[in-house]
């Protein structure tokens, strides 16, 4: 059996270990050691990477050492212990019982069987703190079944036999095979960047460190572009963003009542150019300035008409395809599209009368060209079957 250096020393970086069984394992080079300081993925904390001597594994030998990347580590142990911390600080001042806990690799989360409204998160997180900041000794112990039970511990082991416990001082006992810091002290700081509800309960996430004080620098950097950008005062950053939101939904009902004007104007002058084809106008039209909500507009103004079809094309990447037709007209749009899809790419679709497709990744003029093919090609297979 491998003896577990982490279990009673989460702070050991480098040691000497035998290889007692190298092996292949999922396909890649594997070896057993007679005593390690890696820890393995378990309970919620992902596993230790670093190096074991200088080279691959093979055979049984004597290793120089083994070293853990003692910068991962150092952060797991500050996620885990400051987990143990949030968690019982909900479960003592709500009984808010922690469900799960997720170690990912910037953010860590726990899912708490009950909803936790905002003020009761804040409350958490600063008692959670508190136990940090107060620089409590964490320690480690070993118990068995029967001792643990005697025990207040803060959640009911899931295994049994001889269990290893985990205790902040006067604030959290809990059975964990994972890696801690010595003192709470150690983990710098607890900080909650989010939460949701999840499966009738709470999901928060948090960081705690090195992870704090990274995300700390991405919104300092984040606000403070924010801030230069809008020539406001901090304090004043959710009000101007709010007025911001507010003149762009004006603006955005502005263009659309201009645009729609402006599309009866541009369907008519079209029009005017657009040739007949056994009796039916076809516009297909590339058109500059205008996006896909414009070209819809347009092709709804040139197709309220009697016996017209439009393929109106955007010409700045990526491109936009709309085909109408007139009620009168049987070309098929949605036929239309597909073919110009299987030409130029994208992804599209819609009804026989309109549809609309984005992403197609050739020239304006050849996605036109095609679409004018496409479209000849079934008034001439009407007009053929007309006279038969």
């Amino acid at each position: 059996m491998t003896h577990r250096i982490y279990y009673n020393d989460p702070t050991c970086s480098a040691f000497d270990a035998v290889v007692t069984r190298a092996f292949v394992y999922d396909g890649r080079p594997a070896a057993l050691l007679d005593r390690t300081a890696f820890y393995p993925t378990s309970g919620g904390q992902p596993y230790d990477t670093g190096r074991l001597g200088a080279a691959d594994v093979l055979e049984t030998v004597d290793l120089e050492n083994g070293e853990i990347a003692w910068g991962r580590r150092f952060d797991h142990m500050q996620q885990h212990t400051g987990q143990h911390l949030l968690s019982a600080a909900f479960d003592r001042l709500f009984e808010n019982r922690t469900m799960s806990f997720h170690m990912g690799g910037d953010s860590s989360t726990i899912d708490l069987g009950d909803e936790a409204s905002p003020d009761a998160i804040v409350r958490a997180e600063l008692e959670a703190n508190r136990v940090v900041w107060e620089d409590r000794p964490v320690s480690i112990r070993f118990v068995s079944a029967e001792e643990a039970a005697t025990l207040p511990l803060r959640k009911e082991p899931a295994r049994e036999g001889t269990l290893r416990l985990i205790d902040v001082a006067d604030f959290d006992l809990s059975a964990c095979g994972g890696t801690h810091v010595a003192r709470t002290g150690a983990i710098g700081i607890v900080a909650v960047t989010g939460w949701e509800r999840f499966r009738g309960g709470t999901r928060l996430a948090f960081v705690c460190g090195g992870r704090a004080l990274r995300s700390f620098r991405i919104f300092r950097d984040t606000v403070t572009a924010t801030i230069r950008s809008l020539s406001v005062l901090p304090e004043e950053l959710p009000a101007a963003v709010d007025r911001m939101q507010a003149e762009s939904r004006e603006l955005r009902r502005s263009v659309k009542t201009f645009q729609e004007a402006l599309a009866t104007h541009e369907a008519a002058r079209l029009l005017g150019t657009a040739p007949a084809i056994a009796g039916v106008r076809v516009l297909v039209q590339a058109l500059d300035g205008w996006d896909a909500v414009g070209l819809k507009a347009v092709a709804s103004a040139a197709t309220a008409g009697d016996r017209v079809v439009a393929a109106l094309i955007s010409t700045v990447p990526p491109i936009v395809v709309v085909v109408g037709r007139s009620k009168a007209v049987s070309v098929d749009a949605q036929a239309v599209l597909a073919e110009l899809v299987r030409q130029f790419g994208g992804r599209g679709g819609g009804k026989p009368d309109l549809a609309q497709g984005g992403g197609l990744t050739g020239t304006a003029e050849h996605i036109a060209a095609a679409a004018r093919a496409a479209i000849e090609a079934q008034l001439g297979r009407q007009e053929e079957g007309d006279r038969s």
